[in-house]
């Protein structure tokens, strides 16, 4: 579906975005409550369990979004290829799709299963945990290529106007994986239903049982949003070329090469992060993951708003109408602010019986839940550059958002925690609050953006 808007329909541009922003915030809901769940079920297990999973989440960070990039170039293409009213190159990008997603996900199946072993030497992971830790990684990257495959192509699809789809395939991906868990985790044990003694029988592989639920659903996604796109009505690749077509590929990189800088040399900074974090002790670790967790559900707002404004944004800017990207700004941005206050409070008021799912350690959960008020007050501000990044993204301006999460990153997060932990001693409390920095100055950088972008617009409308 072309979610184009013509002048006369300028008026219903709310219930446009919540069109497309409401199928990816249900999908990144339902992945939150599954890694709710995983986190709760592998805390059971005890805090050196949580902390054996959350050792390595921020590396996992750093390879999804280095291939979220390469979504997003594609994103760009095939949005504004649609909104030119050009559906045959939009086809031809997705075709270009299969073949990234080939390339990319090989190279970063064998890179990360070959690096499974010394990464949780690189993370500073406590030496008692690190056999476990690699275990769990490599299991979990073993189905690298199915991944990316669900990343790249549910991007396509949504490029497309089309977040139904990934919103359904992730749904049953994340059910397989609940499933799963309950009987690969956990040993064979009686339970009580409705004062009946079942037994369920269990293979008792603790988070090496997690992983691999996980892997197998992973592959699941995989196949399934394989099969959708390639019957798809709009977007299928099928009898594409497949062989590489600079064509699509140029404006495709041009776009993705200064995201993907952004994004590894970001996700890199959250190794870092998490690093100076794991040598700060067991229960830093275990706090700083479960909190990591809980903070990922409020998120979901800023992001499901992203991609309805990168699509919208690359419709407008294909077609060369101005006045449409200056409507949806004033549309998107207040919208934006109220939904991630709203997160925000909620956050603030939940945060101690959140924690509380996750851990039974009063450490844990006081430290969890001290770190996560903070943050809350900064969830309005830490909305706003979302939306901006995204509206950027879809015209395929990508090298402004770059140099500001760098600078936010490396100078504000990654220096102020290594004075704070290092020098200071102040420990996990005031690695929160570099992080919420971090998230000012983002706010602060992309309103200064957005403000002189938007003076453009408007003059252009007058004109």
């Amino acid at each position: 579906m072309n979610f184009s808007v013509t002048k006369e329909k300028e008026s219903k541009m709310l219930p446009v975005i919540f069109t497309l922003a409401l199928p990816t915030m249900v999908e990144q809901l339902l992945q939150t409550a599954v890694q709710y769940i995983d986190t709760a079920m592998v805390g059971s297990l005890g805090t050196r369990a949580t902390a054996a999973v959350g050792a390595t989440t921020t590396v996992s960070w750093l390879i999804g979004s280095t291939i979220s990039a390469l979504g997003v170039g594609l994103l760009a293409v095939i949005s504004q290829a649609i909104g030119a009213g050009k559906p045959e190159k939009a086809r031809k990008a997705a075709g270009q799709a299969v073949t990234l997603v080939l390339i990319a996900g090989i190279f970063f199946t064998l890179f990360t299963v070959s690096l499974s072993g010394v990464i949780p030497v690189w993370m500073h992971v406590d030496a008692d945990i690190r056999s476990l830790s690699s275990r769990y990684f490599l299991i979990i990257y073993s189905t690298m290529l199915f991944r990316t495959t669900s990343i790249i192509f549910g991007t396509v699809l949504r490029a497309s106007g089309d977040t139904k789809t990934p919103m359904l395939v992730g749904g049953a991906v994340n059910l397989i994986n609940i499933v799963l868990n309950f009987f690969l985790i956990y040993s064979t044990r009686i339970i009580n239903v409705f004062g009946k003694h079942i037994t369920v029988y269990g293979a008792g592989l603790g988070i090496e049982g997690a992983a691999a639920a996980s892997a197998a659903s992973f592959i699941f996604g995989g196949i399934t949003i394989t099969c959708v796109l390639w019957r798809h009505k709009n977007i299928s690749p099928k009898g594409q070329r497949l062989s590489p077509d600079m064509f699509i590929l140029k404006p495709c990189f041009r776009i993705a090469f200064p995201n993907m800088l952004q994004r590894f040399a970001t996700s890199l900074g959250y190794v870092a992060f998490a690093s100076m974090i794991n040598s700060l002790g067991e229960i830093s670790t275990a706090a700083h993951t479960i909190a990591n967790t809980v903070e990922s559900a409020f998120y979901i707002p800023g992001y499901g708003m992203q991609t309805a404004a990168a699509t919208l944004s690359g419709n407008a800017w294909g077609e060369g109408n101005k006045r449409k990207l200056h409507k949806l700004s004033r549309s998107i941005i207040p919208l934006e602010l109220i939904l991630m206050a709203f997160s925000g409070g909620l956050l603030f008021i939940l945060a101690p019986d959140l924690m509380k799912i996750f851990s039974d350690n009063d450490e844990v959960i006081s430290l969890g839940t001290t770190v996560l008020r903070m943050v809350a007050v900064s969830e309005p501000f830490y909305g706003v550059p979302i939306v901006i990044e995204g509206m950027m993204q879809g015209m395929g301006k990508t090298a402004a958002p770059f140099i500001y999460n760098i600078v936010g990153m490396w100078a504000v997060r990654i220096a102020g925690t290594f004075i704070c932990t290092h020098f200071v001693n102040l420990g996990l409390v005031s690695a929160w609050f570099c992080m919420i920095a971090h998230n000012m100055v983002l706010f602060v950088l992309f309103t200064i953006h957005f403000s002189a972008l938007n003076k453009k617009l408007m003059l252009h409308h007058k004109m």
